[in-house]
Parts: structure tokens; sequence; C-alpha cells
């Protein structure tokens, strides 16, 4: 009966246990880098940097954070910089939906099974977003002058492959119009693309766009999804408007594979602890962000199931890996 109860009180201890508190034993010794796809200013890099503040500013590690960024074959390059870091603990990649869909498009590359989930820390919601001065104020225009014109209306975007462009393909595929697909490096090259009128719209995350937005440049027609932002609450969705697209992005990290459980688990208790800081409340909270926290655990079963959803798109237009 002793042994009993002490296996209780055991296993009760144990689920009190959160991740601030898992292996505090684990400090890195040498500065740590966040590793992002994409070129300066687009989505994942804002967010690595602003993390990375948090933690210099709440003093949560011993060592500075540097974020590099490896921009190049829709994240293939950051995704062979990481894979070859095998075992180092001190790279850490800022991840979203490239991880999955490129590996699937391009051959002998490392798949998100070769890496170590660290944790999610928020859904980054997008809108569809045109020049203030198009002629298109609603989805219906942009959709009819599409059909009208199959291949004419541009749709630009950061990865090809990543969650902007599954947007516009969603969009395209539920109405039977046809968009001409512009891919860059990163999702702010997108909007430089935009603001000089080369393109007709992006579908990138509001928070990435907030100053145009604010300052009249760009409109937002539609959020994606089917709750609006408080931030911009006269935009519909694109559920009130009839239009079944749900997709957003993940903002989360990853280290490479064989790093030491120990310094998984102090990486997820140091994100969980910037994420509970009002510093990343309030930035999450202005860049339009819903709340979302994944623990490593967790994180690695999204990443499966994301996986085959995210295969049935690149099936879909003829751009699996041969």
């Amino acid at each position: 009966m002793s042994r009993f109860v002490v296996r209780l009180v055991l296993v009760a201890a144990s689920a009190l246990i959160t991740p601030d508190a898992i292996a505090a034993d684990w400090r890195p010794a040498q500065p740590l880098k966040f590793v992002v796809h994409t070129s300066p200013g687009a989505g994942a890099d804002l967010f690595a940097r602003h993390i990375a503040d948090v933690i210099r500013q709440e003093s949560l590690l011993p060592v500075p954070v540097e974020v590099i960024n490896k921009s190049g074959g829709a994240g293939a390059l950051a995704i062979n910089f990481l894979a070859e870091r095998k075992g180092d603990p001190t790279h850490i990649m800022a991840v979203t939906n490239v991880l999955l869909t490129t590996p699937l498009r391009q051959k002998g590359l490392p798949t998100y099974r070769d890496f170590q989930p660290v944790a999610v820390m928020a859904h980054d919601t997008n809108a569809i977003q045109v020049l203030a001065s198009s002629p298109h104020k609603t989805v219906k225009s942009l959709i009819d002058a599409a059909r009208a014109q199959p291949k004419k209306i541009s749709h630009a975007f950061g990865a090809f492959g990543g969650t902007d462009h599954i947007i516009g393909y969603q969009l395209a595929k539920a109405t039977g119009v046809q968009f001409s697909y512009v891919a860059f490096k990163g999702g702010g090259d997108a909007v430089t693309a935009l603001l000089g009128g080369h393109v007709d719209f992006v579908t990138g995350g509001p928070g990435e766009t907030r100053a145009h937005l604010q300052a009249g440049k760009l409109r937002a027609l539609a959020v994606v999804g089917d709750r609006r932002l408080p931030t911009l609450p006269d935009v519909p969705t694109l559920t009130e408007l009839g239009y079944k697209v749900e997709i957003g992005t993940g903002r989360g990290f990853g280290m490479p594979a064989g790093v030491p459980k120990e310094a998984v688990a102090t990486m997820e208790g140091i994100l969980h602890k910037a994420h509970q800081s009002a510093l990343w409340r309030d930035y999450s909270k202005k860049n339009m962000y819903e709340d979302r926290w994944m623990g490593s655990a967790e994180f690695a079963k999204y990443l499966a199931e994301q996986r085959m959803a995210q295969k049935e798109f690149i099936d879909s237009i003829g751009l699996s890996k041969k």
C-alpha cells in the first residue's frame, strides 16, 4: 500500500510540472541563432526578431540571440542549413508551413521528421490585401476580374508552396478562376511589389502590413478564416463571404535532430515564459496574431497532421517530387 501511495504522489507531482520548470540545468554557453527562411521584413523574420528581443529584455537566457536570414529555394536553404547542424542546440529555426511543403516538392531535402519541434507560440491570420487605389473594393470584384480575364490578376506571396500561396490556390479553386502566381523570397518583398503597383493582391498577415494599412496605402478585403480580427472589425471573413478557405500560419520554433532532450525542454520552457510575457502579449495583439501555445509533443503531432493536408495541396497542383 505504501508503494502505491508513493506512486500516486509521484504521478500527481509530475502533473504539476510546467515547461518553465523542466531541465533548468541546461543553459547555452554561446550565443543562440534563430534561423529564418525569409528575407528581412517578412512575417517569420519579424516574429523571430521580436522573440529574440523578448528573451533579451526578460533576461531569459545568459547569452544573446542573433537572427540570421537564409532565404532562397522556398525555404530549402534554411532547411538544409539547419539539418547540417544535427545535434547543435544553438541553432533554432523559425518554423512555418514551408518546412512541410518544400520537402514535398524538392527531392532529397530533409523533411519535418529530420527536426526537433520545440513550440508553437501563435497563429498568424492572413488577409487578402490590395492597394488603396485598386479598383477592387471587395473580394467579389477581384474574383469577377479574374474570371473575365484568366491569369490576368496577379497574386504575390513569399514562399512558393507556403501559406500565402495555398490561400490563393484555394480561393481560385473554390471560385473556378485562374490567378497569375508570383513568388518572392519573403512576404516583405511581395508587399513591396504590391506597393509598387506590380501585382494585384497579396495574402500575407496583416501584422506584416499594419503600418501600410493604417497609413491608408493598402486595403484589406477579407480575413482568411471564420473569425474577424478585433483590430480590423470592419473587414469581413472569407467564411462570411461564402468562400471556403481556412488556413493560417503557425508561428513556432524547431531545432536540429539529435539535440539533447534537456536542451529541447529548456528552450520550450524559455519560449513558454516569453509567450507569457507582457511584451509578447502586446506585440501579438498589435500584429493581429491569434494566441496559441503548443509544447514540443503537441507540436510534433500538429506537424504530422498538417503534413497530410499540405501533401494534398502539392499533389493537386502537380508539384510532388519525383
